[in-house]
């Protein structure tokens, strides 16, 4: 998948191209289902299958108040929409500029950036364009005059409930993985980039990864175990995700804590990416760091065993 910022990035002139345009969030079974019609169309055609998002999520620009919390990192995303087979991502900036565009001039200039587009595929709620000005009518009718047809997907139900990313945040806000997992159509997991810490787990003798997640959406409270993978090798995880009330901050904020057993390497800059196996515990406060220690030492051993009982669905790729 060739990954571009501009028209320009394709390089040279194509036929025909289809569309998929969306902000694409957690690449759920309702997103895949809009991008695999896009390369059924695609290959019907003899057309470049192209997905079209933005490199933040709309609301950061137009409503500041009113950002939802993310499911998955920017690299995150782009991986799980590798994975579905597209020729091209376009990422478009998404600034106070691009955000003025009326939807009609919105699909214009993609119309006079790409040429022949052979087909757009949306969600059937789809909106774009300047105060939400575009919508599916709009763009049928701007299909009937520059040539290309219009599929407004409607969304994907599972087990009686609409997929969508807001659905999907709450269950994962509600620590139900597994419901998370059935609508994302792979297991859920939590990334971020590996930001300096405290350095306390070090001086407790269990170093950790802080990940930066602010702007994501994050499990309840806890202690969990997990896997990631990281340069070809698969590591059992402890990880703790809470405000560590043992510290007692004056303002204490929330952090995601990941210690990859039986690591040893630098990870500052690094993305990691964490499938949540399983709860330990609740977050809580202890009387001393000796008794922080003992307990943390008791969560890690919980992950070994735990990964050393069920090693074969645990820690398979």
């Amino acid at each position: 998948m060739k990954i571009i910022h501009h028209p320009s990035g394709l390089g040279v002139v194509h036929p025909r191209i289809s569309l998929a345009i969306g902000v694409f969030d957690g690449v759920h079974l309702g997103h895949q289902h809009i991008i695999r019609q896009t390369l059924a169309l695609a290959r019907q055609h003899s057309a470049l299958s192209v997905v079209v998002t933005f490199d933040r999520h709309p609301n950061s620009v137009v409503a500041p108040d009113r950002v939802p919390p993310l499911l998955y990192s920017r690299d995150q995303k782009i991986r799980s929409l590798e994975g579905l087979g597209p020729d091209v991502l376009w990422e478009i900036h998404f600034d106070r500029a691009f955000s003025l565009l009326s939807g009609d001039e919105f699909i214009r200039e993609m119309v006079q950036s790409l040429g022949n587009i052979q087909s757009i595929c949306v969600g059937a709620d789809f909106v774009f364009g300047h105060k939400r000005s575009g919508n599916l009518a709009l763009l049928s009718q701007l299909g009937l005059l520059h040539g290309f047809q219009v599929h407004g997907l409607d969304a994907v139900s599972l087990d009686g409930h609409t997929i969508s990313s807001t659905r999907i945040r709450e269950l994962v806000r509600n620590g139900d993985f597994a419901g998370a997992s059935h609508m994302l159509g792979r297991p859920y997991s939590l990334a971020g980039r590996v930001v300096m810490g405290d350095q306390l787990g070090r001086q407790l003798g269990f170093p950790t990864a802080n990940l930066d997640a602010v702007d994501r959406a994050i499990p309840p409270a806890g202690v969990y175990a997990g896997t990631t993978h990281f340069q070809g090798q698969t590591y059992a995880v402890a990880m703790n995700i809470g405000t560590r009330p043992t510290l007692q901050h004056s303002q204490p904020r929330l952090c995601v804590e990941a210690h990859l057993l039986d690591f040893q390497g630098q990870l500052y800059g690094e993305e990691l990416e964490i499938q949540i196996r399983a709860k330990l515990r609740e977050e809580k406060k202890f009387q001393s760091m000796q008794a922080l220690k003992q307990q943390i030492g008791l969560d890690i051993a919980a992950v070994r065993t735990l990964a050393k009982e069920v090693q074969d669905g645990f820690l398979s790729p």
